[in-house]
């Protein structure tokens, strides 16, 4: 019994296409062919392309089928080697899977920061732009303290005004709304000392961490937000000069 190249991937499952890239990279042998010129497929053909299929679907690369085939030597370290690979694999799509419930759930946008899933409705596009880059500048115990600080925060009117501000508010509003944040603002030094001083939460050099952030909330925030946020943040340090010590014991 002999095959023509398309009944012999009519019969493996494949595709012509398949067939032609194996001969290519030398996994599967060439044929005899007929005086018409035209392949002759025998059943050890037909047994070496089921195996080829078997370990594609396993996960092998092309690469790796000649290594592994007939349980040569190398074939157990290329099973962990590529079980290791799946796990992660299997890892990373079962985080993606509970991001997209978090995302379907509370109406969130789909390209919300990595773990502020659920935060998202609470987040202007600015702050989801800002949360973006953090975490580039942040190692991830530091990313996980931020999601709490926006956690505590009260999403209430000022976080809304302070949303809303145009360029050009007044003096009194932008004192106003200062004043309401500052108490936040203090509440988040008190709890996570490290923002004064981040050190080793950085992912990157302080050089670096500085100038982008510094260049973000530059282009994110309008001038009236700019100054809200210098006057909530010296607010805020005052209040904290102010607190008393915490008792000490004799």
């Amino acid at each position: 019994m002999a095959w023509s190249t398309r009944e012999l991937a009519d019969l493996a499952g494949t595709t012509v296409k398949a067939i032609r890239l194996y001969h290519e990279r030398g996994l599967l042998d060439e044929p005899l062919r007929r005086s018409n010129g035209y392949k002759q497929y025998e059943v050890s053909h037909l047994v070496s392309l089921l195996r080829i299929r078997r370990l594609t679907e396993l996960g092998f690369p092309l690469s790796a089928i000649d290594a592994v085939r007939g349980g040569g030597d190398a074939s157990p370290a290329a099973l962990r080697e590529l079980d290791a690979e799946l796990a992660a694999s299997i890892e990373r799509q079962l985080k993606a899977r509970s991001a997209i419930a978090a995302i379907l759930r509370d109406g969130t946008a789909a390209d919300a920061p990595v773990g502020f899933e659920s935060l998202g409705p609470r987040l202007s596009d600015a702050d989801s732009s800002l949360i973006h880059i953090y975490t580039q500048l942040y190692t991830q115990e530091a990313m996980t303290d931020l999601r709490k600080m926006v956690e505590a925060e009260d999403p209430g009117a000022a976080g809304a005004e302070f949303d809303a501000l145009p360029a050009d508010a007044d003096e009194e509003t932008r004192q106003r709304v200062a004043e309401q944040l500052a108490p936040d603002i203090a509440r988040h030094l008190t709890d996570h000392p490290w923002l004064t001083s981040p050190g080793d939460r950085l992912a990157r050099s302080e050089e670096v961490t500085r100038q982008m952030f510094s260049d973000a909330i530059v282009e994110l925030y309008n001038p009236a937000q700019l100054d809200v946020i210098r006057r909530a943040s010296l607010a805020a340090l005052a209040m904290l000069d102010q607190a008393p010590a915490a008792d000490t014991p004799d």
